[in-house]
């Protein structure tokens, strides 16, 4: 099954597709779902306890003894209501995980887009280059025959045939490794995306503005905060679980002529088992209140580096783009060869410099395309 891309937006369109289609996505959604059940597993009281004796009495004329007790332990009320809170934060920080694994997946993919436009404008380029090499091939050898050009001239023309033969299948098979890169992260399915470029919005050269936003967004920050409250909230639940547990019930006894039926109620005094809980529960506060600060560091210069880099790019693309637009020989170099105004030599020597910058500008655009998807990665 082929699925077709002719939106407005077309790579909008695929990723969305990939969203859906996805069976790695799948995957972790299913995992995350059972993570959140394991999560609400251990907030509830502990199982009452049901303990029945039928004692047989000797000599048999004392009769028998019965006993029955129903207890039920729990810990101090508090604890409770502090599983419960970090039960819905770890679950929610779940929700983060799984949207950070969904934007890695969404940059791989839009990064194969932009690879994918950049092999299909070098293609239609080729297709162009190809067209006047078997043009020139064919001029040449008709030449050739006639008498009016060397072996030389003729060669040459058939051997920059051959090269630009063997550049566009080279092309082709680039494309076709990308688009069944794009398959596999849609889950099987095929797409075809015919675009030969990526149109994006100029970037600032002002970064910190526009950073503000990004650490707001990113679910890798998010998720490191909400840990911090996770690990305060796991101070509290040790604090608590620290404190006396208690035991309620019900026991009765029966025996030869006797029946004694009450309530019973236990304390268990935390000694030893919860030692260095609650120290370690605030180490583990600071250790991820560190691991933020640095995260945040690092994220901010990745991303400052790579605005620097983004904007650099942008100015060489726009510099090539423009040089071409302005400076077009290739219509001026053909007319000039055709009337003999020029060598075949001089004739391939411009067009490969007129060709080499071209491909330099396609480069510069994809380049640029790349960084800057990897800059909006949490705008995906």
């Amino acid at each position: 099954m082929i699925v077709p891309v002719y939106a407005q937006d077309n790579v909008a369109s695929v990723l969305n597709q990939i969203e859906s289609n996805s069976t790695t996505l799948s995957a972790i959604r299913q995992q995350i779902e059972a993570q959140k059940i394991e999560n609400r597993t251990d907030i509830f009281l502990n199982d009452p306890e049901v303990e029945f004796s039928y004692l047989w009495g000797k000599p048999s004329e004392i009769g028998t003894q019965r006993e029955l007790s129903v207890t039920q332990s729990f810990d101090f009320p508090t604890a409770y209501a502090h599983r419960s809170k970090i039960s819905k934060m770890r679950n929610n920080n779940l929700e983060l995980q799984y949207k950070s694994e969904r934007l890695n997946i969404l940059l791989n993919a839009k990064q194969i887009c932009i690879n994918i436009a950049y092999n299909n404008a070098l293609n239609k380029e080729y297709e162009a280059r190809l067209e006047n090499a078997q043009q020139i091939a064919k001029s040449y050898q008709s030449r050739f025959d006639a008498g009016d050009a060397s072996i030389l001239e003729k060669n040459k023309a058939l051997i920059n045939l051959t090269t630009v033969e063997n550049e566009k299948k080279l092309i082709d098979i680039e494309r076709k490794t990308l688009l069944s890169e794009l398959k596999a992260l849609n889950g099987g399915i095929e797409i075809t995306f015919d675009d030969t470029e990526i149109l994006n919005a100029p970037i600032s050269s002002d970064f910190n503005s526009w950073y503000a936003d990004a650490e707001i967004k990113s679910p890798t920050l998010q998720y490191l905060s909400q840990q911090i409250d996770i690990d305060k909230q796991q101070v509290k639940l040790n604090t608590a679980l620290s404190l006396p547990k208690f035991t309620a019930g019900y026991a009765s006894e029966k025996t030869f002529g006797e029946d004694f039926k009450g309530i019973t109620v236990g304390i268990s005094i935390p000694l030893w088992e919860n030692k260095n809980k609650v120290k370690l529960a605030k180490a583990q506060v600071k250790s991820t209140e560190l691991l933020l600060e640095d995260s945040k560091l690092q994220f901010y210069t990745h991303l400052q580096q790579l605005h620097k880099t983004t904007f650099g790019l942008q100015e060489s693309a726009q510099t090539y783009r423009s040089s071409i637009l302005n400076n077009n020989n290739e219509e001026l170099l053909k007319k000039a060869l055709d009337a003999g105004q020029i060598s075949l030599i001089e004739y391939l020597l411009e067009s490969e410099y007129y060709y080499d910058v071209k491909n330099k500008m396609l480069e510069a655009e994809r380049d640029f395309n790349l960084s800057l998807t990897e800059l909006r990665a949490v705008e995906l």
